[in-house]
């Protein structure tokens, strides 16, 4: 069956456990779909993504190249379940073959114990690793387990053999078959055994963690409470719910949509979205999300993003997509890996050959100990021992309030050594209030405030929404702006009534040449109490300026000081603000360093000295002018809950609570994440350095190699997964 030839093709693949199937994958289609680079994969939900624009690749052919490396490739749907084992085999398949192989391998040994009359019998007089008789009912029974335990290393060691670049699969398949060949039947049934444990154990924890994310959709009711225009309610599934429709919760139901709350009121639980620990009150005019869970009031909502753009759609969507963003641990492991199995190897067959054809040794005895090296130097525990860890952070993270968009930035926050933030809305609430309005030239407050609502309508800057707030606690008419025009950073200008308005800040102003000495003393005065100044005018005279306040965060100045504990150099406040502003919220939160009255490419410009002075430097924003700033920074950091689209997007990581408190424990969990990883590399290349060494001292058998390798992927899987606490 074809399929229509689009910009992206999505597959679901069956078999993708680990980063040595990615490579695997990689190497396959790359030369069929034009670069690796067109290709990407989520490993959690088994994912592969094939970016086909400007290429001619069908998507049978794309579904034939996979089947080649023993893997099933099927079209992606979305809305289907997300796990990749839809079928009874497919989901128990792997586990049926090794509890089979298990079984037969046991009954081989039972039954060469029965007819040899010892259990010594069937290890061999001299124990493990000398060949010696075994019965023919046995070697049945060992053959059967052996071929269960390959059943799925046996296409991608073909493959890899036929390709010539040698992978753990191959290396397992060359040990078996070589135990078999020198009569060592129950080391061969044993090492495959082991090893399809090995791989199971594998599937299983990447399955533990797959499940971890995908926990969070069923955050989600799949049903909403719609209200029609007839005021009656019906249940209608949340993929129907527009734009724009009204629907109800009840006391203690989850919130299925993202919305604005029309009417009541009711503490409602966020924390599987923003990991807050206390309910927040929400009222008329307060945003919801999706997923949260509703107290003890009942609330009025207006959805305003469908079921599939929801603030929790979006976390499931890029937590998923993370996956494909590999750390540098990662990328250093697969690297390692690419040169270290050749190797392998090449050294096993220098074993082979040179004690015999150098040193007269005996050939049946250096080719056991080529098998043994060959087990113990199976790269697996390595192999898996990162990419666990780094979904278990990600799941954790998620779980946490704290969305990371990939592998590759998990490890960065624990090597930052200076932080920028932005002010209003970061380190302040964002939501200002007017706390004096100064007519001039003859104009009234109200005429002021009129026209300044008028203007600011048109934006959802924290400044504007209290400027046309004020507007509406007065009841004051509100007139449309004709010809509405944003100036980049400085302001706004518009025709009110047929008369041409601006308003912007004090720098604004001082550029227009309008100011005057007595307005210049009057705003900075104001600017030196920390207030924020918005002046109001036209093309003849200022008409007046409104001043306004934000408050601190109360968990700003405690956040800061734990930052500095945690090690961070430096904390650096960037604001488009007044001085008097930034320097008076610089001094309440225990900022380092102060750069004010910035435009976006100045906030730039200051990141990138950042970055020259420290190299690892964090930028956090939640406006659209913050995004260019977040995007030059070495991690940019977006505030999820209130932050715009544009600084989430452009965002590496998102703190989805409403302000810093999670900042410490992200850097902590990092540097745990990364202390994690270390051990386990670290760990699984000592194992199998002392078994090396164990080899060539002749006190090393196959089935202690395997079951040593096993036990270190049993070691650094559940190490790994301890993040998910």
């Amino acid at each position: 069956m074809d399929y229509k030839m689009v910009d992206k093709l999505e597959f679901r693949i069956e078999g993708m456990h680990c980063a040595e199937e990615i490579t695997l994958l990689k190497d396959e289609l790359g030369p069929l779909v034009g670069g690796i680079e067109r290709l990407s994969f989520d490993l959690l939900n088994g994912k592969l993504i094939v970016d086909t624009e400007g290429v001619q690749v069908p998507a049978t052919e794309v579904m034939n190249y996979v089947s080649r490396t023993g893997m099933h490739a099927e079209m992606w749907h979305d809305g289907a379940n997300t796990s990749v084992d839809h079928g009874l085999w497919q989901k128990y398949g792997r586990t049926i073959l090794t509890g089979v192989s298990g079984l037969f391998s046991l009954t081989g040994f039972a039954v060469a114990a029965w007819l040899g009359g010892s259990f010594s019998a069937a290890l061999g007089s001299e124990g493990m690793g000398i060949s010696h008789s075994v019965p023919a009912m046995s070697i049945v029974a060992y053959l059967v387990g052996i071929l269960s335990g390959v059943w799925y290393v046996l296409p991608k060691a073909w493959r890899s053999a036929k390709t010539l670049r040698p992978d753990m699969n191959l290396l397992m398949t060359v040990a078996v078959i070589g135990a078999a060949a020198i009569g060592e039947w129950l080391e061969a049934a044993a090492v495959a055994f082991l090893f399809s444990v090995s791989l199971l154990l594998e599937s299983w924890s990447v399955g533990r963690a797959r499940r971890a994310i995908a926990a969070l959709m069923d955050l989600t009711p799949q049903m909403a409470r719609v209200r029609d225009e007839h005021g009656h309610e019906k249940k209608t599934s949340v993929a129907e719910v527009h734009v724009g429709t009204t629907f109800t919760v009840r006391p203690g139901e989850k919130i299925p949509l993202d919305g604005l709350v029309l009417k009541g009121s009711s503490a409602v639980n966020q924390a599987p979205i923003t990991g807050e620990s206390v309910p927040v009150h929400k009222q008329k005019d307060s945003d919801v999300f999706a997923g949260t869970i509703n107290g003890d009031g009942v609330l009025e909502i207006k959805s305003t993003k469908p079921a599939e753009d929801t603030t929790l759609a979006r976390i499931i969507k890029m937590v998923g997509e993370a996956q494909s963003k590999r750390s540098p641990s990662e990328q250093w492991v697969e690297k390692f890996a690419r040169y270290y199995t050749p190797g392998v190897m090449a050294l096993a067959a220098l074993v082979l050959l040179v004690p015999p054809l150098l040193f007269s040794g005996e050939w049946s005895a250096w080719l056991y100990r080529s098998l043994v090296l060959l087990v113990i130097a199976c790269p697996c525990a390595l192999v898996i021992s990162t990419p666990v860890s780094i979904v278990s952070a990600l799941a954790a993270a998620a779980k946490n309030g704290v969305l990371i968009k990939g592998g590759v930035f998990v490890e960065a926050p624990a090597k930052l050594r200076a932080i920028a933030m932005d002010k209003t809305g970061t380190l302040t609430h964002g939501n200002p209030k007017v706390v004096d309005i100064t007519p001039l030239n003859g104009h009234s407050e109200t005429e002021l405030l009129e026209r300044a609502a008028s203007l600011e309508s048109h934006s959802n800057h924290p400044l504007a929404r209290a400027i046309v707030a004020e507007a509406n606690e007065r009841f004051l008419f509100i007139p449309p702006a004709e010809n509405f025009e944003i100036i980049q950073g400085k302001g706004a200008q518009g025709l009110v009534g047929g008369k041409l308005f601006w308003l912007g800040s004090h720098r604004y102003l001082e550029q227009r040449g309008q100011e005057t000495p007595d307005i210049h003393l009057q705003l900075e005065a104001l600017q030196e109490a920390g207030r924020s100044i918005v002046v109001v005018g036209n093309d003849d005279h200022v008409c007046g300026f409104i001043s306004l306040a934000d408050a601190l965060r109360p968990t700003v100045r405690q956040t800061l000081s734990e930052l500095h504990d945690a090690g961070i150099e430096s904390i650096v406040m960037l604001t488009g603000d007044n001085q008097g502003t930034a320097d008076k919220i610089a001094t309440e939160a225990g900022i380092d360093e102060v750069h004010a009255e910035l435009l976006p490419e100045d906030k730039v410009d200051a990141v990138e000295d950042l970055v020259q002075r420290y190299n690892q430097v964090a930028m956090i924003g939640d406006g659209v002018n913050d995004a260019p700033a977040l995007a030059r920074a070495s991690l940019g950091i977006a505030m999820g809950a209130a932050g715009t689209d544009a600084a989430i997007e452009t965002a590496d990581i998102a703190l989805m609570s409403d302000d810093l408190a999670k900042l410490p424990w992200l850097i902590h969990h990092s540097r745990r994440t990364l202390a994690i990883i270390r051990q386990n590399i670290t760990f699984s290349l000592g194992v199998k350095a002392l078994f090396v060494v164990l080899t060539f001292a002749g006190y090393a058998s196959l089935w202690a190699a395997i079951a040593a390798d096993m036990g270190a992927s049993l070691v650094v899987v559940f190490n790994g997964l301890r993040l998910l606490r």
